[in-house]
């Protein structure tokens, strides 16, 4: 519990200045930029990343909208409930009003991935063509999606969207946009409560880190430039367009932090 409380503390210490929420989208775009240039340049060494079969793509990145969700749920449902309580004064129906209303952020969340990963799928259908190994004497077939193309043991050429670049970068823009309502919460350390919320932050951080390094390990090793590029600007104007745009709105699932000026330093926010 100690490791755990110390390793909370220095975490939250790295998010009190906002520097993190700040920095991480003009990461995002440099580790693209970078990553893009070490792949075009064949600087990349080997390395087990490179194959798609690895443990972190296999069982992390390939479900890491169910990664984030459910770990986000109950960090959303109990610190929003005792900062309605606390802050707000609030009853206990009041409070639980305000968790639903909080915890619709995922529900946005969920229909951004829903919505953008079935457009890239789409564009990717509809920009391909396939390529197989067939006798020249056989008439041509023509193939509408890479599933058909791959059941003929063929390869599907297309312009394929990064869903990685797209889905890690939302994904951990909003983890550390939601882990900011700790700068307005005060708990007793001592208490149960504490340490459940704790070990979610840290849960959450070490998920965060998770993300940024397997979208490194794409920008390195997979896709083309402009695949990257268009996949992180979509999942940079998907946080954008709720965290900075419409959840300052009053009809929105609303910003973790209620009620405080964006522009206020200590928390981190800017219009």
């Amino acid at each position: 519990m100690e490791r755990l409380e110390r390793c909370g503390r220095g975490l939250r210490a790295g998010l009190a200045a906002g520097q993190v929420r700040r920095r991480l989208p003009w990461l995002l775009l440099a580790i693209v930029l970078l990553g893009s240039a070490l792949k075009d340049g064949d600087l990349v060494p080997e390395t087990p990343m490179r194959n798609k079969r690895n443990p972190l793509n296999v069982y992390f990145v390939k479900v890491a909208w169910a990664w984030t969700f459910w770990l986000l749920l109950p960090f959303i449902a109990v610190t929003t409930y005792q900062f309605a309580e606390s802050k707000f004064l609030y009853g206990p129906t009041k409070s639980i009003l305000m968790v639903l209303r909080r915890l619709s952020a995922l529900l946005v969340g969920t229909a951004v991935w829903y919505v953008c990963t079935g457009l890239f799928m789409y564009i990717e259908n509809l920009t391909g063509m396939c390529s197989t190994s067939g006798k020249l004497s056989e008439p041509r077939r023509l193939y509408a999606t890479k599933q058909e193309c791959h059941q003929d043991n063929g390869i599907w050429n297309s312009f394929d969207i990064s869903g990685h670049c797209f889905l890690l970068s939302y994904c951990a823009l909003m983890i550390v946009e939601e882990v900011a309502v700790l700068e307005g919460l005060s708990i007793d350390q001592n208490s149960k409560l504490h340490v459940v919320i704790n070990g979610l932050f840290v849960s959450l951080c070490f998920l965060t880190m998770i993300w940024v390094f397997m979208f490194l390990c794409t920008a390195v090793y997979f896709h083309n430039f402009s695949q990257k590029l268009l996949g992180v600007l979509i999942g940079l104007s998907a946080w954008y367009g709720t965290y900075r745009f419409w959840y300052l709105k009053p009809f929105s699932p609303g910003l973790p932090l209620p009620n405080i000026p964006l522009s206020s330093k200590k928390y981190g926010y800017s219009r």
